[in-house]
């Protein structure tokens, strides 16, 4: 059963979670520190254009299995428009309740 994006710990993470599922890029974006970085497989990205790609443009929707690291490493069931459904592990580093990086890729 998925967890519910309400109960995640980390409250930048819980927001970053819900502006995806909500398709909210402006409150997507608030939830990243201005100059958030990120990885897709181990490969960097550009940040606009990944999330743009792969969560806008697509309908990128994100349920919760699991988290750890009090909330900052995330297992979740993710799909779009473009690749289906896949299990994706996430982590996410935060600094002053923002974003600043996030790292994304199959689990």
């Amino acid at each position: 059963m998925p967890m519910q994006t309400a109960k995640l710990s980390d409250p930048a993470v819980r927001a970053f979670v819900t502006a995806l599922n909500a398709h909210d890029e402006e409150a997507f974006r608030a939830a990243l520190a201005p100059d958030a970085t990120m990885a897709d497989d181990g490969s960097e990205r550009d940040l606009a254009e990944w999330t743009a790609r792969e969560i806008f443009d697509s309908h990128g929707h994100m349920e919760i299995e699991k988290e750890k690291a009090g909330g900052r490493s995330l297992v979740a069931r993710y799909s779009n428009d473009t690749w289906g459904e896949m299990r994706t592990a996430w982590t996410f580093d935060v600094t002053d309740g923002k974003i600043t990086r996030f790292e994304t890729g199959q689990a």
